[in-house]
C-alpha cells in the first residue's frame, strides 16, 4: 500500500510512525513532511494547502490512501476533490469538515440534537456581543468563530478583558475572516479531556481518552496555543466516563451530521469538560489532535491502515479497538516567543540521544534538515513522548529526554503531566 499524509507536524510525524509500521505498508510520502517524517518517507515538496499539486501527485503516483492531518485543507475541501476522483481520502468532506470550521454552526448543531454544550450566543455585532456579557458571569469564553491554529479563544476574568477579545475579532480584525463573527459562552468548571474516535459516518470507535495543554507557560499561564503537551490516558476518565462520553456527545454528534444530511467519515475529536452534570462540549475538530495523536497513536493496539480504510469504506463496526496498559506523556518543545513571532534556522543537538532513551519517541514538527543539520522551522519544533508502565514513569523518562535536546531559545512546559500524578494518588 502506497500511502501519502499531507501536513508536516508532530500529529503528522507520529502517523507516519504509526502506519509505517503496519506490514501493508510499502511506501510512505508526506505533503510537506519535516526533517523527523524525512527518516521514515519521501517528502514531496507540496505544501498541504496546494489542493491542486496533492491531487496531482496522488494520481501520478498511484497513492492507495491519502491522509490529511491538518484541519484547513480539510475545511478547504481537499476531500471532495479526491473523491470526485475516485481516490481514497480519509477525512471528512468540507461540508462536514464545518464541524471544526464554524464554531458557531458546530454549537448550533449541538442545540439543535441536544448535544450538552454550556450556554452560548454567536454574534458578528460588537455592541451587541459585549451587551450580552451583562447576562453571563465571570470570566467568559470568547471564541472567534473560525479557524485561528488553536489560538482564537480567550478566556476572559472580567469585562474589560472580554471586551478587548470581542473588540479584537469584531473591530481589530485580528483572525481575519476567521473573526467575522464570534462566540461568547459561558465558562464551565470540571476537568478537561479530548475524546477522539474514527468513524464511517454510522458506526463509532472512541480513541483513548488524553488531555492537552493549551497555554503556553506553566501552571496555565500565557496565552493560549496550539498546544504544549498532553498525556494519555487521563486518570479521571474510567470506563464509565467512557461510555458516557460515547453515549452523549461522540455518537450523537455523528448520528446528528447524518439526519443533516452529512455523512462524516474520518477522526471527530471533541474538546470536552468533565462536570459535574456530565461532559459538555467545548469545541469539536475535524482530525486528529496535534499533540493529542503524540500520546495517543503510541498506545494504539491495532493496524492502523486497516482503520483507517474501515473508516472511510463503512465497515468500522466489523473492527474493534485495544489500548496497551501504561502512560503516554508528550512535552512539546518550542522556540522562544511562540505562539508569536519565532527566530528559526537554529540548529537542534541531542535528538538521537533523546530518541535512544528507553520507551522515548521524538516527534518532529517546525523542523528542516539543512546541510546535514535539523534546524528550527516553526513555533512548535518537537514533542517529545515517552511510555511508561504509569503517568510517573513516562512523564519522568519523556523530561530526561527533553534534557538531552538543545536548540537556541528552547522553551517547554516543566508541569506537564504533573496533574496526571495527583489524580492517580
Amino acid at each position: 500500500m502506497r500511502i501519502l499524509i499531507v501536513g508536516g507536524g508532530g500529529r503528522e510525524h507520529a502517523l507516519c510512525w504509526r502506519l509505517g509500521q503496519s506490514a501493508s505498508v510499502d511506501r510512505l510520502y508526506a505533503a510537506p513532511g519535516n526533517a523527523g517524517i524525512g527518516e521514515l518517507a519521501t517528502l514531496v515538496h507540496v505544501s498541504a494547502g496546494d489542493i491542486p499539486g496533492l491531487v496531482e501527485f496522488a494520481e501520478r503516483e498511484s497513492i492507495d490512501l491519502t491522509v490529511v492531518g491538518p484541519e484547513a485543507p480539510l475545511v478547504a475541501g481537499l476531500v471532495d476533490e479526491m473523491e470526485s476522483r475516485g481516490m481514497p481520502v480519509f477525512g471528512p468532506t468540507r461540508e462536514a469538515a464545518r464541524i471544526e470550521g464554524s464554531k458557531v454552526w458546530a454549537r448550533e448543531l449541538c442545540q439543535r440534537h441536544g448535544i450538552p454544550a454550556p450556554r452560548s450566543r454567536a454574534f458578528d455585532d460588537v455592541h451587541s456581543a459585549i451587551a450580552f456579557l451583562d447576562e453571563l458571569s465571570p470570566p467568559y469564553v470568547v471564541k472567534a468563530d473560525g479557524i485561528a491554529a488553536g489560538k482564537g479563544v480567550v478566556i476572559a476574568e472580567d469585562q474589560a478583558e472580554a471586551r478587548v477579545a470581542v473588540e479584537a475579532c469584531l473591530v481589530q480584525r485580528m483572525f481575519g475572516d476567521a473573526g467575522l463573527r464570534v462566540l461568547i459562552e459561558e465558562f464551565v468548571e470540571g476537568t478537561e479531556v479530548t475524546a477522539m474516535a474514527l468513524t464511517d459516518g454510522r458506526a463509532v470507535r472512541p480513541l483513548a481518552l488524553s488531555r492537552d495543554y493549551k497555554r503556553a507557560l506553566d501552571d496555565d499561564q500565557g496565552p493560549n496555543t496550539g498546544g504544549m503537551g498532553a498525556y494519555s490516558p487521563v486518570p479521571s476518565g474510567g470506563a464509565d466516563v467512557e461510555a458516557e462520553i460515547e453515549e452523549v456527545v461522540l455518537a450523537p454528534a455523528v448520528r446528528a451530521l447524518e439526519e443533516e444530511g452529512i455523512r462524516y467519515r474520518g477522526v471527530l475529536y471533541g474538546g470536552l469538560m468533565l462536570t459535574k452534570d456530565g461532559p459538555k462540549v467545548l469545541e469539536f475538530n475535524c482530525r486528529f489532535g496535534d499533540p493529542e495523536a503524540q500520546v495517543v497513536l503510541p498506545r494504539l493496539v491495532a493496524n492502523l491502515p486497516e482503520l483507517l480504510l474501515a473508516s472511510l469504506e463503512g465497515n468500522l463496526s466489523h473492527y474493534q479497538v485495544a489500548w496497551a496498559e501504561g502512560a503516554c506523556v508528550g512535552v512539546v518543545l518550542a522556540s522562544a516567543g511562540y505562539p508569536g513571532p519565532v527566530e528559526t534556522g537554529r540548529p537542534i543537538s541531542g535528538l538521537a540521544d533523546a530518541a535512544g532513551l528507553p520507551q522515548v519517541q521524538v516527534f518532529h514538527a517546525g523542523t528542516v534538515a539543512r546541510d546535514g543539520r535539523v534546524v528550527t522551522a516553526g513555533g512548535r519544533v518537537l514533542t517529545v513522548t515517552a511510555l511508561g508502565k504509569d503517568h510517573e514513569e513516562a512523564r519522568t523518562r519523556a523530561y530526561e529526554a527533553c534534557s538531552r535536546i538543545n536548540f537556541d531559545g528552547m522553551a517547554y512546559r516543566k508541569d506537564i503531566a504533573a496533574d496526571a500524578m495527583e489524580g492517580a494518588a
